[in-house]
C-alpha cells in the first residue's frame, strides 16, 4: 500500500481513541485519554512505527491493558496489538489475523505488500461506515482502504402502460353533388300561398291632427317703454372717482412681535382629574432596555458576523453529520434557538443519547472573533455532565460553562455517551 499524506480510511464509532496518520494507525482504550494528545503530536511530526511503541511502552505494560499499533516502512506492514483487539492483514489472497487476548505481552507480526488492513477493538461495531483522513477520532473499527458503503436500489418507477390508440383511417372527401334546381310542386306552391297574410284593403285616409304652436318667449320691456314714475323712487347713483385721482399707498408693514421672556410662566396645579389614574402611566413611550437581548460572544471583542462568507472550521460527528462552521452551530439531544433571532440562523446538529448523558442544547461552536477570528470556538452550554476537549499538543481539559475556548484543527471534542465530534479544516 502505498503512503499518502491524505490517505483515507473508514472507520466505525466508538469508545476507543484512534491516532491516523499517513504511515501509521494507533488504537487506545478509553482509560489512556491522557496519552492521546502526545501521540498524536509526535504522529503529526511523522515520527515512524518504533518510535510509537517506545512511547506507548515507556511506562511499561502493567498500566496498559491493550493497544494497536500498525505502521508502514518501504512495502512492510507492521502490525503490533495487544489485549482484546484483533487486526486482519490481507496480502496476495493471504489473510492473516492477530489476536492479543492470549499475549502475555504483544502479538506482532510484517508482512509485505500488504492491501487492506481491518482493525477490530470493540465487539459491537455496529454503525455507519465514516470516511476520515489523518486525524484524531474515537472509533470501534478501522478500515484500510476504506470500507465500501453499498448504497440501497432505487425503487423502480410505476410507470402507466401506454393506451392502446387504433391508426387514423383515411376517409375519402365526398364527391361534388352538382345541385338542380327544381320546380316546386303545386302543393308546396299553394302552401307558401297561405302562409303569405293577405294585405289589408285601403280604409279612408285619416287626415293628421295639427301640431300646437310653441308658445312665444316673454319679451323683457325695454326701460324706455316703462313708464318714469318707476325710476323716480330710485337713489341716485353715487359719482364715478375721477381717472387722475392718485392710487391709495400701500399698507406699512405690521408693527414686530415682541420678543417672548426666556422665563417661563409658572404653570398652575392641575386638577386631580388631570393626573393618571396611577402616576406611572406614560403614553406612546417605551423602554428600549425592555427588548435588548445580551450579545453572543467573548466579552471584549468585536462580535463576530451572523454568518461568515467561508467556513472556518469543518465538524465531523461520530453519528454521521458533518456540519461547516460558517455560523452558530448547536449540539446537544434536542438543540433549540430561543435565544437567537429569526436573522441569526443558527444550524441545529441533533445527536443520539441513549444513556440520557448528553444535555438537549449540550454546546455551541462558532466562528471567532478578536484574537480569534478565522478559527472557531466552543463553548459548554451548562450541560449536565460536562464537555472534555482534546487538542492536538495539549493536555485533555473539561470545558467550563459558558467558557469560550479556541478550537485547533485535529482537536476532538467528547460529549459523552460515545459521542464525539472531530474539528477537521473546512
Amino acid at each position: 500500500m502505498t503512503p499518502s499524506p491524505s490517505r483515507p480510511r473508514s472507520y466505525r464509532p466508538g469508545d476507543w481513541y484512534a491516532v491516523l496518520g499517513p504511515d501509521v494507525l494507533v488504537a487506545l482504550p478509553p482509560s489512556e485519554r491522557g496519552r492521546v494528545a502526545a501521540l498524536w503530536e509526535m504522529v503529526d511530526d511523522g515520527a515512524d512505527g518504533d518510535a510509537v511503541l517506545d512511547a506507548l511502552i515507556a511506562g511499561g505494560l502493567r498500566h496498559l491493558p491493550g493497544f494497536v499499533l500498525v505502521s508502514e516502512v518501504d512495502g512492510t506492514t507492521r502490525a503490533v496489538v495487544r489485549g482484546s483487539v484483533t487486526c486482519t492483514l490481507t496480502a496476495g489472497g493471504e489473510v492473516v489475523e492477530l489476536d492479543g487476548t492470549a499475549a502475555t505481552t504483544w502479538v506482532e507480526r510484517s508482512l509485505p505488500g500488504v492491501t487492506a488492513t481491518t482493525v477490530s477493538v470493540s465487539g459491537d461495531a455496529a454503525g455507519p461506515d465514516l470516511v476520515i483522513g489523518p486525524g484524531l477520532v474515537r472509533v470501534a473499527r478501522v478500515d484500510d482502504p476504506p470500507a465500501a458503503v453499498e448504497a440501497a436500489p432505487a425503487a423502480p418507477l410505476d410507470v402507466p402502460a401506454p393506451l392502446d390508440v387504433p391508426a387514423p383511417v383515411d376517409v375519402p372527401a365526398p364527391a361534388e353533388v352538382p345541385q338542380v334546381e327544381e320546380e316546386p310542386s303545386p302543393v308546396v306552391a299553394a302552401a307558401a300561398e297561405a302562409a303569405v297574410p293577405d294585405e289589408p284593403e285601403p280604409g279612408p285616409a285619416v287626415e293628421p291632427e295639427p301640431e300646437p304652436e310653441p308658445a312665444a318667449e316673454p319679451v323683457e320691456p325695454a326701460y324706455e317703454d316703462l313708464p318714469t314714475e318707476r325710476f323716480d323712487s330710485l337713489p341716485p347713483a353715487p359719482p364715478a372717482p375721477p381717472a387722475w385721482a392718485p392710487t391709495s399707498p400701500p399698507p406699512s408693514a405690521p408693527p414686530a412681535a415682541p420678543e417672548p421672556d426666556p422665563t417661563p410662566e409658572p404653570q398652575p396645579d392641575p386638577s386631580p382629574a388631570d393626573h393618571d389614574h396611577d402616576g406611572m402611566t406614560r403614553a406612546g413611550s417605551w423602554d428600549p432596555d425592555e427588548f435588548a437581548r445580551p450579545q453572543a460572544g467573548i466579552p471584549g471583542q468585536p462580535q463576530a458576523p451572523s454568518v461568515t462568507s467561508r467556513p472556518v472550521a469543518r465538524l465531523v460527528v461520530s453519528s454521521g453529520d458533518t456540519v461547516d462552521v460558517d455560523r452558530v452551530v448547536l449540539v446537544g439531544r434536542a438543540p433549540e434557538a430561543r435565544r437567537f433571532t429569526s436573522t441569526e440562523q443558527p444550524r441545529l446538529v441533533t445527536v443520539p443519547s441513549p444513556q440520557q448523558e448528553i444535555s438537549s442544547t449540550h454546546l455551541e461552536v462558532r466562528p471567532g472573533s478578536g484574537a480569534d477570528h478565522g478559527s472557531a470556538v466552543v463553548t459548554d452550554m451548562g450541560s449536565t455532565n460536562g464537555t472534555v476537549l482534546v487538542q492536538p499538543g495539549l493536555p485533555s481539559e473539561s470545558l467550563q460553562p459558558g467558557i469560550p475556548v479556541q478550537l485547533i484543527p485535529g482537536a476532538l471534542i467528547d460529549l459523552g455517551d460515545g459521542v464525539t465530534i472531530q474539528v477537521t479544516r473546512p
